[in-house]
């Protein structure tokens, strides 16, 4: 993998870079000096104490422009280093650090100059003071560049290490952000269905018989007084079932969930509903059974339709029918008359439509693979019917 990414320096860190770029140059220009002493009784001559170093200084300099100029950097440093002892050190640290970037070509290029460069100044500053064959001379300066390009090399694999590492882990901790929030929004679509089912139906309920009092005032005192009984039993009910949603909510791993209810509960939620004076017709043709799944989300269908005819229709007649058998489907349907109660006679009074609890209704019946149909009816009156499949258990156990 070939990169350009590198971390931005820090100003101590390009310091003690340069620091030890001037070490080792300073190193390089004393020891040639030592070495042309000998060669020569009148010494080097006057470049090599002033030429050189400031030539050195101005390497160094260019050294901070090396990443964002990597191959112009290297390639002038090492042509610099043909006059100048001391620049050698900051054509190797030039060579290094384009080396990161990992692009043979440009490392190939630059190898190739600094052998050239490194023969050029034996030859043309050194004055032969350096003994050995040619090919030996040439062979240590490639040995030389060679080590500084590998280390760049290696340099660049580990930062592209880490890199891809820092990488995967960012992209692993939005991952497991993403997870988390899906399961906290999947967490409160299923609280908030819970809510609405368990509560919406006997607040309705209470609201229902709340409105027949204030409505008929040709009432009896004992029915004014069972409605009165009515209405603070269907509240208290309803802050049983809110108690118990939130105890699941806070209860421990270790402690089991509250009973479920299921298609055999619907009777004694139909009995509910006639207490509270809605006029509902239940049959029912399902032999065995269904899942509890299946059966809760029937209990569900029912306990929706008999909320919105209570909201928006009272007064009307209410038909719920079942039907299916195992290795079939089970077929639940809600339907209401066209509403007869004060509130009918009330042009602004609102229709039956779809709001939270048929949308969250809709979801539970998609999860299980069913159909959901809610629609008004040719009459003025509104049908609520799901078709959820109801297989048989080998079925399952084969899928």
């Amino acid at each position: 993998m070939i990169t350009d990414a590198a971390p931005r320096l820090s100003p101590p860190q390009q310091v003690w870079r340069l620091l030890a770029g001037a070490a080792i140059g300073a190193l390089l220009w004393v020891v040639s000096g030592i070495q042309l002493a000998q060669q020569y009784s009148a010494g080097p001559d006057t470049w090599f104490y002033t030429g050189d170093p400031l030539v050195g200084l101005a390497c160094l300099a260019a050294l901070m422009w090396r990443r964002r100029f990597p191959l112009t950097v290297a390639l002038a440093t090492t042509l610099a280093s043909v006059v100048s002892t001391a620049a050698a050190a900051a054509a190797l640290l030039a060579l290094c650090s384009l080396a990161t970037r990992r692009r043979p070509s440009e490392i190939a290029v630059v190898l190739l100059v600094s052998a050239t460069a490194s023969q050029a100044h034996v030859e043309f500053r050194m004055a032969g003071t350096l003994n050995g064959p040619l090919w030996l001379q040439i062979l240590l300066a490639v040995l030389v560049a060679g080590i500084a390009a590998a280390v760049g090399v290696a340099i660049g694999a580990r930062r592209t290490e880490l890199h891809s590492l820092q990488h995967r882990a960012e992209s692993a901790e939005r991952e497991q952000l993403a997870r988390a929030e899906q399961a906290r929004a999947r967490e409160r679509n299923r609280i908030a269905r819970e809510m609405h089912d368990v509560l919406a139906h006997r607040i309705s309920l209470v609201a229902m018989q709340a409105g027949v009092l204030d409505h008929r005032a040709d009432l009896s005192a004992d029915d004014r007084r069972a409605m009165v009984r009515g209405i603070a039993d269907g509240a208290h009910r309803a802050l049983e079932e809110l108690r118990d949603v939130l105890g699941v909510l806070r209860a421990d791993p270790g402690r089991p969930e509250q009973p479920q209810p299921t298609v055999e509960n619907v009777p004694d939620l139909v009995a509910d509903a006639r207490a509270s004076g809605l006029d509902v017709t239940w049959t029912t043709t399902v032999r065995g059974t269904p899942p509890q799944t299946i059966g809760r989300a029937c209990y569900r269908v029912v306990q929706e339709g008999l909320t919105n005819a209570a909201t928006h229709a009272p007064g009307a007649a209410v038909q719920i029918s079942a039907g299916g058998a195992e290795g079939d489907e089970l077929r639940i349907s809600v339907g209401n008359s066209p509403a007869t109660g004060v509130r009918a006679r009330k042009p602004e009074s609102p229709k039956p439509e779809s709001g939270f609890g048929l949308l969250g209704l809709a979801e539970r019946i998609t999860l299980l693979g069913g159909q959901l149909d809610h629609r008004h009816n040719a009459d003025g009156g509104y049908l609520l019917a799901a078709r959820l499949p109801w297989p048989r258990p080998d079925d399952e156990t084969r899928s």
